[in-house]
């Protein structure tokens, strides 16, 4: 634990208690009674109240419209299964304002909906909850899919030979199986609709606002940082509580699961239920995944002169007339790319070692080291961006002038991923498999070597996807603290539609286009080696 610990005392704890701490002192006094003003303030309770419900819904939409894409990953073989499922990580990663400008073109004047039926979605709570399964869907099918596939169903088949249905075979034996990683799934889901930032400010319009939002709005735009660090702290406490209802939960519902090769689990479609729930999961990536992403390509091609590459010929050239960068937009690839690798390592590292400490059952403050490590992703990156700023700037942590920064702050939201993904598997690893290689004289590192990594190479291979996948999108925090001559992807895309004019709309659909493209790319690859690693291991 000692590894992790160190990482988010740093780089996490102490940012967001020096801003929280300038909110909140002056000079030298805290000023306590902020807390009282600003909680009756009927605006923050009405933000309060809609951040809550509106995360809620949007958890609970997400698992309903994304199970049966877990069970169709993990359970069924198909042709395009390896395509389809990096193109189901993609929108995961993709900037929430290019993701905002999608849905407005789908949903919004002028859009799909209002052409076709004149309908429209935007700023109503419905475009938000379309937006939020848009991008979680991929955490339910990646989490759940994941244990899911690794599950022997002969458990499930030997109830049905005992005389239960299908469905109560599943609900009895399935189910209680695959909990622990669905509520894991749940958690996350819920943790990042609850601070959602571009979705709610882009579609929500002026009618509806989340902490998240409230707290840029306060920092950034009325530059009240009392107010700000009010709602942090009431961000915090809020997320505290969740992950220690759901870790106490989820505990006693975790026990050694019997996993099998996910190569032996997943089959043809046989019979209508299954080919039923194939068209039906393949029919929702196509309206609820796929579409939004054609728009957004559809964009970066549709220039004044007719389609064309005009965009992106534009991404190499340097405006040397005061625009948005220091360099061509282009090179915003090959700084997200480096950044996305380190952050990547630096995930899977701290990650790896906060999994396994977690699953050795070591008392209490390692079960509250579990919800700890949940934190940054509920806590307003905006905070943690401006802590960076002012904590990481004097010896012997100096790293303002580093392009280290970048990367730190994106494994903070990576490493939660990487606990999430492997932790289920590694609980579920029978210790008397270990036990058994201990009695043969294995030390406890050739034990965890031969017996552990064999079983969860897979849930590490999912988790550095995920980590890498987080990475490459990451804007909140990166948004402060990206040099001006070393932007990633999605903080130059938020530069180029931050700027009026056709030829900057044009270039932000289009580096979202490459950015698209370079995350699914690097999921396909992902997808081929876990493949390949999975089938030599067994």
């Amino acid at each position: 634990m000692a590894g992790p610990v160190a990482f988010f005392a740093v780089f996490f704890a102490y940012p967001v208690t020096a801003i929280v701490g300038r909110g909140l002192r002056v000079e030298g006094a805290w000023q306590f009674g902020r807390f009282g003003e600003v909680l009756g303030r009927p605006d923050i309770l009405h933000v309060l109240w809609f951040t809550t419900w509106q995360a809620l819904a949007s958890t609970a939409l997400t698992l309903l419209v994304a199970l049966p894409g877990a069970y169709v990953f993990a359970r069924l073989d198909f042709p395009g299964k390896r395509l389809l499922r990096a193109v189901v990580t993609v929108p995961f990663v993709l900037p929430t304002v290019v993701v905002g400008t999608a849905f407005l073109a789908l949903l919004g004047r002028g859009g799909l909906l209002d052409e076709m039926w004149g309908v429209r979605l935007d700023t109503t709570v419905w475009a938000i909850l379309l937006a939020h399964v848009f991008f979680n869907y991929a955490v339910v099918v990646r989490t759940v899919g994941g244990l899911w596939s690794q599950l022997d169903p002969r458990q499930e088949e030997a109830a049905r030979v005992l005389g239960a249905g299908r469905l109560t075979a599943w609900r009895r034996v399935t189910l209680p199986a695959l909990a622990p990683s669905v509520a894991a799934a749940a958690l996350l889901v819920f943790l990042f609709t609850f601070s959602s930032f571009g979705v709610v400010q882009i579609l929500g319009g002026p009618a509806f606002s989340t902490l998240e939002v409230e707290i840029y709005r306060q920092t950034a735009e009325m530059l009240d940082l009392p107010t700000a660090a009010v709602l942090t702290m009431l961000q915090f406490v809020a997320v505290g509580v969740v992950l220690a209802v759901h870790a106490r939960a989820v505990r006693r519902r975790e026990g050694a699961l019997r996993l099998v090769d996910p190569a032996r689990t997943a089959r043809r479609p046989r019979g209508a239920a299954q080919w039923t729930v194939l068209c039906g999961v393949l029919v929702t990536v196509a309206l609820l995944l796929i579409t939004p992403l054609g728009v957004l390509v559809e964009r970066s091609f549709d220039t004044p002169r007719g389609y064309g590459l005009d965009y992106y010929r534009a991404l190499t050239v340097l405006d040397e007339t005061g625009g948005a960068f220091l360099v061509p937009p282009i090179d915003a690839v090959a700084n997200s790319l480096e950044y996305a690798l380190v952050a990547t390592a630096v995930s899977v590292l701290v990650g790896g070692l906060a999994a396994a400490a977690l699953t050795r059952r070591a008392g209490r403050l390692v079960r509250g080291f579990d919800a700890l490590l949940m934190l940054p992703l509920g806590v307003s990156a905006v905070t943690v961006g401006f802590g960076f700023l002012i904590t990481l700037d004097e010896p012997p942590l100096d790293l303002r002038g580093t392009w280290m920064l970048v990367p730190l702050a994106q494994a903070l939201v990576g490493v939660p991923f990487v606990v999430r993904s492997m932790l289920p598997v590694l609980r579920a690893v029978d210790v008397r498999l270990r036990e058994a290689a201990a009695v043969l004289g294995a030390s406890p590192l050739r034990a965890w070597r031969e017996v552990d990594l064999p079983l969860v190479s897979r849930a590490l291979l999912v988790a550095a996807g995920f980590a890498f996948a987080v990475s490459l999108g990451e804007f909140g925090a990166t948004v402060f603290i990206a040099r001006p001559d070393q932007p990633t992807l999605p903080v130059a895309v938020a530069r180029l539609l931050g700027r009026p004019g056709e030829l900057n709309y044009g270039q932000a659909m289009a580096l979202g286009t490459i950015l698209m493209v370079v995350c699914a790319a690097a999921l396909l690859l992902l997808e081929r080696i876990r493949t390949d690693t999975t089938s030599e291991e067994f």
